[in-house]
């Protein structure tokens, strides 16, 4: 027997692919993996350095929120981005992963609506399926480049059930980084509404071209009240499987709620904190060479993937994501051909299909993302054997 909860949750685009990776790879097959967001660039030093000095007898619970000299060094982090939160204001979590779910489960209740703009990330449709929670999307579309929608596409899908808006920026899946002006579209309905704004901010430091990732922090209206800040070191660090995130909130009643949810799954582990406090020690220069070498890698990505025929791509301003619409009728159909029948040299190409990344029905049928995250030669090759995939597959 199993329950709708668990029927309901939907399995991950990014994922469930996974066994026609594995198929290929079993057959000899190299398989190029643009599907999901795990950097190759090392982890700092730093983390290993304090994974290493950290010895104790007993390997124990901690502070359910996070131990306090993470949390005080996540503050001084905050601080140097101009969001000025204490170390009260900050939970631990694991992963960003935890602090999305603490975040929809301390606003929402079963059947309330959470506005999202689509495409999102995907996960955001498990954990609010796991929550009972209604995704509502508005829609940004590839031809203008998934920018912004507009405040009357806001207003359509707001109802008495709406509680919140939940978005990521820059953007996961599209590499989009929204302008001051566009953010002042989600502040001013979440005022005009009452609703509170959940701004997923793990990409901040990943902007290019002289774009900067603008806080939700930045609108005093929102502050004090009516906003929550989900993060992760994830993709900061190259370090996915720490699994460390935060919960960031100014208002005391979220955190007092999100605490009663924190200490149920009791405390985060203890020695991927203190790996996490190396993290946040990392020097500057760490993320300028990490910077440059995703500057490079998007360039090679949008400058090869612009050479298909009959492809709508736009060059992303932030994240390490890449989404495009394909000249095929179905991208998750392609991509399971591409990995079973497709092969150049024995190598081939798995990148995500879109259509997970939205909630409306149909839309996304024919886009993809495309995670840049393997150094530029592997992710020209890679590119390359999809353009000849694709070509071979619309002359099947």
């Amino acid at each position: 027997m199993i329950s709708k909860r668990a029927q309901n949750v939907p399995a991950s685009p990014i994922r469930r692919l996974v066994p026609y990776a594995d198929a290929a790879k079993a057959k000899g097959i190299h398989v190029y993996h643009l599907n999901i967001g795990q950097p190759d660039i090392k982890t700092p030093k730093q983390w290993h350095e304090y994974i290493q000095k950290f010895k104790t007898e007993v390997v124990a619970y901690t502070h359910s929120q996070g131990i306090k000299p993470l949390r005080e060094k996540f503050a001084e982090y905050y601080h140097k981005w101009n969001i000025n939160v204490e170390p009260d204001e900050i939970m631990v979590t694991n992963g960003g992963s935890e602090a999305i779910l603490f975040a929809l489960g301390v606003v929402c209740d079963p059947g309330d609506e959470v506005i999202v703009i689509e495409p999102f990330y995907a996960n955001y449709a498990g954990f609010a399926a796991y929550l009972n929670v209604k995704l509502v999307p508005v829609t940004a579309k590839p031809e203008n480049g998934y920018r912004m929608p507009t405040m009357d596409d806001f207003e359509k899908v707001i109802s008495p059930k709406t509680k919140a808006i939940l978005f990521s920026n820059p953007s996961n899946p599209t590499g989009v980084v929204y302008t001051k002006e566009e953010l002042e579209i989600i502040a001013n309905i979440a005022k005009k509404f009452n609703l509170v704004v959940i701004s997923d901010e793990v990409y901040r430091e990943f902007t290019f071209d002289n774009t900067k990732a603008i806080s939700m922090f930045e609108f005093e209206e929102l502050r004090e009240n009516n906003l929550i800040i989900v993060d992760s070191l994830s993709k900061r660090y190259s370090a996915c499987g720490a699994r460390i995130g935060t919960f960031v909130t100014k208002n005391k009643d979220f955190y007092a709620a999100a605490l009663k949810l924190a200490q149920a799954r009791l405390c985060p582990p203890e020695i991927t904190q203190y790996g996490a406090i190396g993290l946040l020690n990392t020097d500057e220069e760490y993320m300028k060479n990490a910077m440059n070498e995703y500057r490079l890698r998007r360039d090679v990505a949008y400058d090869e993937i612009s050479k298909i025929p009959g492809i709508i791509a736009h060059k992303p301003q932030g994240a390490f994501y890449l989404s495009a619409k394909l000249p095929v009728d179905d991208s998750e159909e392609f991509i399971k051909w591409m990995l079973s029948e497709f092969n150049v040299d024995g190598k081939t190409t798995m990148v995500a299909p879109l259509s997970g990344f939205y909630a409306t029905k149909g839309l996304g049928k024919s886009e993809i993302r495309i995670a840049y995250v393997l150094e530029s030669e592997k992710l020209k090759d890679a590119i390359n054997i999809m353009a000849k995939a694709i070509e071979a597959y619309n002359n099947r």
